[in-house]
This record gives C-alpha cells, sequence and structure tokens, in this order.
C-alpha cells in the first residue's frame, strides 16, 4: 500500500483512539465523583444497572482500542492491509468502513459462514 494511504488510514485509526481513550477518562471520572447513595432501592439498583452497562460498553471500547493498537502495528510493518488468511490485499473500501480488519471480505464471509454452520 502506498505511504499516503498508510497514513491517511494512521490518522483515522489515532482519531478514534484519542476519542475512545477520551472516553474512557470520563468514565472513571463520573464514577469516582458519582458516589451518590440512594436511600431507595430501586434508584440504587438503577444506578447500578446503568453502571453495568457503561462498564460493557467500555469494554467493548477497549478491545476496539486493543485492535487499534494491532492496526497501527501492521502499519509501521507495512503489513496493513494484507488478509491475515489469503495473503491478498483488504479492498480499501472495506478498509474504510473497518480500519481496524485483518481479513478480505471473502475470507470474512467465510468464516462468517462456518460459524453459522457450528
Amino acid at each position: 500500500m502506498e505511504q499516503e494511504k498508510l497514513d491517511y488510514f494512521r490518522n483515522i485509526l489515532n482519531e478514534e483512539m484519542k476519542a475512545l481513550q477520551g472516553e474512557a477518562g470520563k468514565t472513571v471520572t463520573e464514577m469516582t465523583t458519582d458516589a451518590l447513595n440512594f436511600p431507595d432501592p430501586t434508584d440504587r439498583a438503577t444506578q447500578e444497572s446503568d453502571r453495568n452497562f457503561e462498564l460493557r460498553i467500555r469494554d467493548r471500547e477497549r478491545k476496539l482500542i486493543n485492535k487499534i493498537k494491532d492496526a497501527l502495528t501492521r502499519i509501521d510493518a507495512k503489513e496493513f492491509g494484507i488478509c491475515d488468511d489469503c495473503g491478498e490485499e483488504i479492498g480499501e473500501a472495506r478498509l474504510r468502513a473497518r480500519p481496524v480488519t485483518t481479513q478480505c471480505i471473502d475470507c470474512k464471509m467465510a468464516a462468517e459462514e462456518r460459524e453459522r454452520r457450528i
């Protein structure tokens, strides 16, 4: 892949990582400063449910941050945009839609088909 495109994807990935890390920071701040103690059990349960939901979202975002770091490593190694399964180039449209992808569309569709059969 050309250096210009690699730089383009590097910028996209870095911006997405900054946004995700900012959200994580806000969550930590909110959870430490939002130490409300509701006397009503229903209110406490709602707060706990909201916190659990927020933590599940942050866990998914943490996994996405790891994928972004892996993609940035592949960019540095000049291996970005190459399918892990077949070794062919991943289409630019697919990379624009999901820059952390490691599979071309054909290999991804085949993997999803195998998962459905199980």
